[in-house]
């Protein structure tokens, strides 16, 4: 879930316009032509899924959706149940070819209370989640993705009989992360082959984001950061509360690593950004007693992997250190690693001429990297591939570089805000792009080395 600031003269480039062009091999007006046709019924699943929000490792009723349209397709294949909940459509065209496209959609939710004033907000609680009872809501635009997807997959098996090469729908559970005690998202499809029968040899796909409405940022490098879980354990010794004396209060301790991690970047050496958050409080005790323990969890976000290893070396030192100057431990554990989002230059200038095409000249803008993560990067990293930003929202993209609301709009909520929300216009775009680079990687205009 990607979080990228909006602030900033130098946060944005506006793309300049490319000399190379790409040929139209008949199809291109027809994919827009069912795209717009088709736009009803994305929004319809864009807002049912919207309502029906599931967590990472609990997308049973979104499977069961997505393999239901697929399979409504006549598809070649439908794949469910990988890595949990996922679903992988295999579509192979009437001309032949070896070419693979994998175009990927991420369909869990995340455990927050949904503020967004929408009609179709959700009003889920999942009563069974670690740590719940939780509110469930789609407040990174994951429905979106899905219904978006979904619309390709129509789109294509509609114009099957013209590609040359095989279409891979890749729906992938627990993009969020799973909970910290089981496994999941994108490096568990990848384990379980999902995208190796056939092989993939590209892979795309796009996130909304607090971006004006249509537009589609780009970033050749790393699109997004690495991030790694952190859980830090602070074991002290039990007491009540009336006889401190007698115990050893893991509390303060965990206060001063908490105020400690905001320091810890100052010891990276570097220009890139780096942070390091603790997001989460666990403790053991009570009012009136003193627990045994209590645990932190939190996240470290860079964005040159580099910096990880060293991030996560001072981290551990502080962690420990400062728990030992109060007489207590520390355990200190990095928990599902997600590699950064890399797109090469040559996959970037390879579709940038697709881009263009589908959203015109003037949307499109060179983004700065940012310290939210995707695990797409296990599938785009391996592969090769193109990961894009859309936007989505009620901003305007100023001549100075900076961002600002669109007066009368709903303004800008960032992604795993409680009132983060995505225009459902720009949905026929996400549709439009997944179709139009299908065919442009499958025909041999998109190549890493075109």
């Amino acid at each position: 879930m990607p979080c990228v600031s909006l602030t900033g003269k130098e946060q944005f480039t506006r793309h300049e316009q490319t000399e190379k062009t790409t040929p139209d091999h008949g199809l291109h007006a027809r994919f827009d032509e069912l795209a717009v046709e088709l736009e009803p019924q994305v929004i319809g699943w864009r807002h049912h899924l919207h309502q029906h929000p599931e967590l990472a490792n609990r997308e049973r009723e979104t499977e069961r959706m997505i393999a239901d349209h697929l399979r409504s397709l006549q598809l070649d294949e439908v794949r469910t149940g990988i890595a949990g909940h996922g679903v992988v459509g295999v579509l192979r065209g009437g001309q032949g070819g070896d070419r693979v496209v994998a175009l990927r959609a991420d369909i869990d939710a995340l455990p927050v209370k949904e503020e967004s004033g929408e009609e179709f907000s959700s009003t889920v609680v999942d009563e069974d989640y670690p740590g719940g009872p939780v509110p469930v809501a789609h407040a990174c635009g994951h429905d979106c993705h899905t219904a978006m997807l979904m619309g390709a997959a129509s789109v294509l098996a509609q114009e099957r009989a013209g590609l040359p090469g095989t279409v891979l729908f890749v729906f992938q559970p627990a993009e969020e992360g799973p909970p910290i005690d089981e496994d999941g998202g994108a490096r568990l499809m990848e384990a379980e082959g999902a995208l190796a029968d056939p092989e993939a040899t590209m892979v795309f796909g796009m996130h909304v984001t607090p971006y004006p409405k249509g537009v589609v940022a780009y970033l050749a490098g790393n699109q997004y950061g690495a991030s790694v879980l952190i859980r830090i354990t602070v074991h002290g010794k039990g007491v009540h509360g009336s006889t401190p004396w007698a115990g050893i209060d893991p509390l303060p301790p965990a206060a001063e690593i908490i105020s400690a991690m905001g320091q810890v970047y100052r010891q990276v050496p570097g220009y890139d950004p780096l942070t390091i958050t603790i997001g989460h409080v666990e403790d053991s005790g009570r009012f009136n007693v003193i627990g045994d323990s209590v645990q932190l969890f939190g996240t470290i976000r860079t964005t040159v992997e580099p910096d990880m290893e060293l991030a996560r070396e001072r981290v551990q030192r502080t962690a420990e250190h400062v728990a030992q100057a109060y007489g207590a431990t520390a355990d200190v554990e990095f928990l599902q690693p997600v590699p950064a989002v890399h797109n090469t230059k040559p996959w970037i200038d390879a579709v940038l001429p697709t881009m263009e095409r589908v959203v015109g000249h003037d949307h499109l803008v060179q983004a700065p990297p940012g310290l939210g993560y995707d695990d797409v990067s296990y599938f785009v990293n391996r592969y090769g591939g193109v990961y894009l930003q859309l936007g989505a929202q009620d901003v305007e993209l100023r001549a100075d570089g900076t961002m600002a609301p669109i007066p009368g709009g709903r303004g800008i909520a960032m992604n795993h805000n409680s009132h983060f929300y995505a225009d459902d216009s720009v949905l026929v775009t996400g549709v439009r792009m997944h179709a139009n680079v299908a065919l442009d990687h499958l025909t041999g205009t998109i190549s890493a080395a075109a």
